[in-house]
């Protein structure tokens, strides 16, 4: 049923480009675990051992703060549709911020999205594929727009007012960096 290989394959690849949706989860060595679900056309692969995926406001920044204490991340993507597969991809990654130069050399890679935040860069060390058979099947409707239409009205200064209040500390009290230089 599972497999577990070093890279991701072609058929992989195929695959993650079809989902809607892909989940990342995070830790430091204490505290919260964080499992978040993310979706808007936000993840590319760049090789068979790395992928870049674009963060976008959120009610916290967990990922980020985890990543200065521990760079391990797992994503998983599951097919609500069609053949029944999950894929895990595991590995250490990094956070580039809009102040940071790997920021410009990858943005252009995704749809211009109002409140974009970070970009995570994960170098895959394992690709895990496991039957995916107890997964419901589910209808794709749309994309949601209300974050984007939020983000939009919030305007640049409204973004960054909010990511003061909501998005400098994990829930866990952990910096996020999302204005630190030093950190990054």
């Amino acid at each position: 049923m599972g497999k577990i290989t070093a890279q991701i394959t072609d058929a992989h690849k195929q695959f993650i480009a079809s989902q809607k949706l892909f989940f990342v989860g995070t830790a430091a060595a204490k505290g919260t675990v964080n499992v978040s679900p993310k979706g808007m056309d936000s993840l590319r692969v760049l090789s068979p051992n790395r992928v870049i995926w674009l963060n976008v406001t959120g009610s916290g920044n967990e990922t980020a703060a985890h990543l200065l204490e521990n760079d391990r991340m797992t994503l998983m993507f599951c097919a609500f549709e069609g053949k029944p597969l999950i894929l895990r991809l595991y590995g250490t990654a990094k956070a580039y911020h809009p102040r940071d130069a790997q920021w410009e050399e990858f943005i252009h890679l995704f749809p211009a999205l109002p409140g974009s935040r970070q970009l995570f860069d994960l170098e895959i060390d394992t690709v895990q594929s496991s039957c995916g058979m107890a997964v419901p099947l589910m209808d794709y409707q749309g994309d949601r727009h209300e974050l984007n239409e939020w983000a939009t009205k919030q305007g640049e200064e409204g973004i960054a007012e909010y990511w003061s209040r909501k998005n400098r500390k994990s829930i866990d009290g952990f910096e996020t960096s999302i204005f630190d230089t030093k950190l990054t």
